[in-house]
């Protein structure tokens, strides 16, 4: 089979489709051309689901963008902590779809007043627990950014929740309806690759040493405190009007420990999810991981100057209970160009021969024969390489079916535990032992103070 406007050649078999849902089949078999369009209007139907976007930065405008194009979602409420971007999302909103949705600083407002009937959660990560909790509450289905949470317990919390209220809730984890993460899945199900003896995710990009930011007032037109909410009051630094200027606020949270939990659980997500997606894995049973921050220097972090915290490289081992080793690998140093392929993605490595799964560059197959590799390419939406139009296309689809979407929330926190975990095991500087049953270290109290933290006031941590 030759798929439109591909060169490629492979089995048919490669593109069975998961049973679970004929939308995600069709997508893949009809080998349909991807739009190039961030934003494309539907046909509008008699139902119209009233939906609120809270966290209006760039990504959170990327899913919302989806919502509008879907024709099925009427936009009543925003809520951002800094005006300058709900302003210009509520400006976006209106000339995409017409709408004028109310704008709020605070979520819980919005969510008391608008009772939406759809949430979508893109704040930062350590946001993600509390609203998506509260969302549920009010009745609302929910989509959450990954990861789905900041500390593993957090986690717990909201699966407990989504299942007790009966809503749908899915995570950003686009990659599970992504045409060629699809047909890997199958490929590698199939038998084709053998017996998998290892699988290696990893994320290498450049970087190098880092210099202290001034910490400086927060914009006038930033709720800082709030933007911290439960997680400690850190000073401000960086320049608000660069999204990548270094500080935590807008788009550089991830590199700081109280609000996220660094490359694993932001890049790491997304590929140990699709190796636990691909052989039906859930958590690790032992854990062990290694790293620091030998090229960007200490983390500092004083009355005048702050830089990141996290990790510039780190190495983790997982063992599971199936018998499967899974290995990650990450660095912000030394770019990845003498490999001569993808910086991020994973390798599954078999008695048959290699299969990397990537991202832009679609999966090859190497066979053991030294035959020709077998290649798919990828199927992306621009702007952004991603597939959220099909993430939002099956959780549409599960609200009116009441199925399990592809992405559904405890599934993903399961990948969101297990790079938890190895953030746990990287800060005590040993291996630990997990049962993700009973939610336990064996004989490590130490390491089962990290599952939570303790929250800033007024702010109470999930219970469940």
């Amino acid at each position: 089979m030759t798929l439109a406007g591909r060169d490629c050649r492979i089995d048919a078999d490669c593109f069975q489709a998961m049973n679970r849902r004929s939308f995600i089949k069709n997508t893949v078999l009809a080998g349909a051309t991807i739009s190039a369009m961030p934003y494309i209007k539907a046909d509008s139907p008699a139902k119209k689901y009233k939906t609120a976007l809270i966290g209006t930065g760039w990504w959170g405008m990327n899913i919302l963008n989806e919502a509008m194009a879907s024709g099925q979602c009427k936009v009543v409420g925003l809520c951002d902590v800094d005006q300058r971007y709900l302003e210009a999302a509520s400006k976006k909103v209106e000339e995409y779809s017409g709408d004028t949705p109310k704008s709020y600083g605070d979520y819980r407002e919005l969510l008391e007043k608008e009772k939406p009937e759809i949430v979508i959660v893109a704040t930062p990560d350590h946001w993600h627990s509390l609203i998506f909790i509260e969302a549920i509450k009010h009745g609302a289905h929910v989509y959450v950014e990954k990861p789905v949470s900041h500390t593993l317990l957090e986690g717990v919390a909201m699966v407990k929740a989504a299942r007790k209220a009966g809503r749908v809730a899915i995570a950003g984890t686009h990659r599970r309806v992504s045409p060629h993460n699809i047909s890997a899945r199958e490929f590698i199900r199939s038998g084709k690759l053998g017996k998998i003896g290892m699988v290696k995710a990893f994320v290498n990009y450049g970087g190098g040493p880092e210099r202290p930011l001034k910490n400086v007032e927060p914009p006038k037109t930033l709720d800082w405190d709030m933007w911290c909410g439960p997680a400690p009051l850190r000073p401000f630094a960086g320049d608000p009007n660069n999204p990548w200027g270094g500080g935590p606020h807008p788009r550089g949270f991830r590199s700081y420990l109280d609000f996220a939990n660094g490359q694993l659980a932001d890049w790491g997500i997304h590929w140990i999810d699709q190796i636990q997606w691909i052989l039906d894995l859930k958590q690790p049973k032992r854990i062990f991981s290694m790293g620091g921050r030998s090229i960007r220097g200490p983390a500092i972090l004083t009355e005048t100057e702050q830089t990141t915290d996290v990790p510039d490289h780190q190495i983790v081992t997982y063992e599971y209970e199936e018998g499967v080793n899974v290995y990650w690998e990450h660095r912000m140093f030394a770019g990845n160009n003498h490999c001569k392929g993808e910086e991020v993605g994973c390798y599954f490595f078999g008695t048959e021969g290699v299969f990397h799964l990537g991202w832009i560059g679609g999966w090859v197959f190497y066979p053991i024969n030294r035959g020709e590799p077998v290649r798919m390419a990828s199927q992306l939406h621009k702007p952004d390489e991603q597939n959220i139009k099909e993430n939002w296309a099956d959780f549409l689809s599960c609200i009116k079916s009441g199925e399990k979407p592809a992405s559904d929330i405890e599934d993903i926190y399961n990948a969101t535990a297990t790079c938890l975990l190895a953030m746990i095991s990287l800060k005590l500087g040993r291996s630990l032992e997990w049962n993700a049953e009973k939610l336990a270290f064996a004989n490590d109290l130490e390491a089962a103070s990290l599952l939570k933290r303790q929250y800033r006031g007024p702010w109470e941590y999930p219970s469940f």
